[in-house]
């Protein structure tokens, strides 16, 4: 620090002022002498940036309070990514639903950003119905629907409406799609995707699973709704605060852990710490 440059030097100084009479009698060599005034400038030196350091160190600081303080700042954020680091190690799921598909086993070892596992929300199914294209001249959005499911039978009935149509039929993204270019063409009534939007408390009391055969029913006499080709694939948004939660707890944690060291008095006069 400050202090040790300052005992240096002045060490340094007397150690010369010594030599130099000693030089004055003959008792030494002009070689220690240089050598005593170079240990005086290198000392002087030391002394001169450890000064700056500090002013610039006293620069940084003037104004704050010890909340704000830049290493208390630094500590509260290597705090929170290790709090952060600890909880992570417990995997939540982002969106409540069924696991679907599971890529790992127990004891193996996986790396950031590998998937694990799918999850299904069973509250936002849909049926996605395939229609001739011949019949969708009569299809509207909004018109409603009846969807029995083979699983439960006719015994259970979901109420849908109509949202929307998928881009093609299903052949066109097939792995080999027809050629239809040559003179040999044989027309085939094509079939179109049309999704069909389920009630989601029906779904709750009567739960599906992916893939399941589904029979539609579309009431057509409404015809105020637009056509399909007018609406696009409507979007399934899936959110979730599970990692603002935590981003929360983090901050929490630093809080608590602040106004710990600080005691009742200085806390008092501490606005926290902002973390982003």
């Amino acid at each position: 620090g400050l202090a040790q440059r300052a005992a240096d030097l002045a060490r340094a100084e007397a150690d010369l002022e010594r030599r130099r009479r000693l030089g004055a009698s003959g008792a030494i060599s002009g070689e220690d002498l240089r050598h005593a005034e170079d240990a005086v400038k290198a000392a002087r030196a030391a002394y001169d940036a450890a000064h700056q350091q500090v002013g610039a160190a006293q620069a940084q600081i003037d104004g704050t309070t010890i909340a704000t303080h830049p290493d208390v700042l630094n500590a509260a954020a290597q705090l929170r990514d290790a709090w952060l680091a600890e909880a992570r190690t417990r995997l939540v799921a982002p969106a409540s639903g069924v696991i679907a598909r599971r890529n790992v086993q127990i004891g193996q070892r996986v790396a950031p950003g590998a998937p694990l596992m799918s999850i299904v929300p069973l509250d936002r199914l849909w049926v996605t119905a395939n229609f001739k294209e011949s019949q969708l001249r009569s299809l509207r959005i909004g018109q409603k629907a009846t969807v029995v499911a083979d699983t439960y039978g006719a015994r259970v009935v979901y109420a849908g409406r109509v949202v929307g149509q998928e881009a093609g039929t299903g052949s066109a993204f097939s792995l080999l799609p027809a050629q239809n270019a040559t003179g040999n063409w044989i027309k085939v009534v094509q079939r179109v995707p049309v999704r069909i939007a389920l009630d989601p408390v029906e779904v709750a009391r009567h739960p599906l699973r992916l893939g399941l055969s589904m029979q539609v029913e579309i009431d057509t006499h409404e015809q105020s709704g637009p056509v399909l080709s007018a609406v696009g694939q409507p979007r399934q948004e899936v959110r979730t605060e599970v990692f603002a939660r935590e981003a929360q707890a983090a901050d929490a944690a630093v809080q608590r852990t602040l106004q710990a060291n600080l005691g009742p008095s200085a806390g008092s006069r501490s606005n926290g710490v902002a973390m982003r």
